[in-house]
C-alpha cells in the first residue's frame, strides 16, 4: 500500500513538470504571456505592444530595455519562471521544466523501498538461556 501511494506520489510530482511550458515573449499571445508566473495583464500589453512597435526581441538585454519595469532581477524570475527570448532562457536562470525533473529524480529516488540492512534472527537458542527457561 505505502509503494503504491509513494509511486502515485511520484507520478504526481513528475508530471508537474510539463505543467511548466516555456513561452516565447516574441511568439506568445496575451493569454500565453499571463500564463507565466509573473506576468500579469499590464506587463503582458506592454511586451505586446512594444513587440508591435519596435520589432521581436533580440536577446534579454534587449527585453529589458525596451520593457519597462522588467530589470535584472525580474528577468530573472520571469525566466525561472518559463518566460524565453528567441527560445533561450536568461543566463544563470534555470529552466522551470529543467527545476521540476529534477524534483521529478528526487522524487523517484525516494519512491523506491528501502533495502532491508537488518540482520536475520538468531533462531538458535543459547543452551543457558534453555536451561534457565526449563527450570
Amino acid at each position: 500500500m505505502i509503494k503504491k501511494l509513494m509511486l502515485a506520489v511520484a507520478t504526481l510530482v513528475a508530471s508537474m513538470g510539463f505543467a511548466f511550458a516555456q513561452v516565447d515573449v516574441n511568439k506568445a499571445d496575451a493569454a500565453a504571456l499571463d500564463s507565466v508566473k509573473g506576468v500579469g495583464p499590464a506587463m503582458s500589453k506592454a511586451i505586446i505592444d512594444e513587440r508591435t512597435k519596435g520589432g521581436a526581441f533580440k536577446d534579454w538585454s534587449d527585453f529589458q530595455k525596451r520593457v519597462k519595469g522588467v530589470q535584472q532581477k525580474r528577468a530573472t524570475q520571469l525566466s525561472k519562471a518559463g518566460l524565453q527570448v528567441n527560445g533561450q532562457s536568461m543566463e544563470g536562470a534555470p529552466m522551470a521544466a529543467a527545476k521540476a525533473d529534477a524534483a521529478a529524480g528526487k522524487a523517484e529516488k525516494a519512491a523506491k523501498p528501502a533495502k532491508a540492512s537488518a540482520k536475520p534472527a538468531d533462531t538458535k537458542a543459547k543452551p543457558e538461556a534453555a536451561a534457565k527457561s526449563a527450570t
